[in-house]
């Protein structure tokens, strides 16, 4: 059986909670003093566990990490949004958005040493933990994206077995470089569109807006309208060198196309 050239929504959720894409943490229906402190807390980086916890680090003065700190062993439910936005510069820049819900607590001393590791892993230049900051844990309850793929629910366990796209961390500065370097190249790939291609031939701009293990997608605008054109690899790519290869092949196949 072939492999989908498809990201699950799984693996698009897990991608997005394991970017550095803008997120905002909420503890809905929480009102204290008769003063709504519901307020988005934002965290400054994020991971995922082994058994699918989501990491968060936060501002220890922020009110998501007070309300969890103060609830001490007691879950407090939340909602952290994350919202995607492409890296240059096209139409409608935002890409999609996801919705992970929720228990949120503080993780506690004899497990701290291990999460931080992991932050650590996952974000090497990010900030130390210290006193500033506040590691909690999120069980994810259920999750929701909607994107360029589709709008799709996720079940906690399926999200706890997917994995993050291989190319996401690079994936800003590769489509940059596109953009900047291979635009020539990029427009020769209009005559892969098919039906599609008549209308792409004269484009007012095309820029990649998206790139994953299964493919690329760019943005072309015409004088009449603005549509998404989806280039598919040969095959699943996991790393750079692969990615180089793939990109190859694509333009490769682009000239030879009448």
């Amino acid at each position: 059986m072939e492999e989908t050239q498809q990201p699950t929504a799984a693996e698009r959720v897990r991608t997005l909670v394991e970017s550095n894409a803008s997120a905002a943490l909420t503890i809905p229906g929480t009102e204290r003093d008769g003063v709504d402190n519901t307020a988005p807390s934002v965290p400054e980086a994020r991971a995922v566990t082994p058994t699918g916890d989501v990491l968060l680090l936060v501002p220890t003065d922020s009110f998501a990490g007070r309300t969890a700190v103060h609830a001490h062993h007691d879950e407090v439910t939340a909602v952290m949004e994350i919202t995607d936005v492409a890296p240059v510069s096209v139409p409608q820049r935002i890409r999609g958005r996801s919705w992970v819900a929720g228990w949120l607590t503080a993780v506690p001393a004899s497990e701290s040493g291990a999460c931080r590791r992991l932050l650590a892993r996952a974000h090497p230049a990010g900030p130390v933990p210290g006193p500033a900051w506040t590691l909690l844990r999120m069980e994810v309850g259920e999750a929701y994206v909607d994107d360029l793929w589709g709008q799709e629910h996720v079940e906690p366990d399926e999200f706890a077995r997917a994995d993050a796209d291989p190319l996401s961390r690079h994936e800003a500065e590769l489509l940059q470089h596109l953009a900047a370097s291979h635009a020539s190249q990029l427009r020769s790939l209009c005559s892969l569109l098919g039906e599609q291609s008549a209308e792409c031939a004269k484009p007012r701009q095309i820029a990649p807006l998206s790139l994953d293990r299964y493919g690329l997608r760019l943005r072309c605008r015409t004088d009449n309208s603005c549509f998404d054109a989806r280039f598919d690899f040969p095959e699943p790519v996991n790393d750079v060198g692969q990615l180089r290869r793939a990109m190859r092949w694509l333009f490769e196949t682009a000239a030879e196309t009448p």
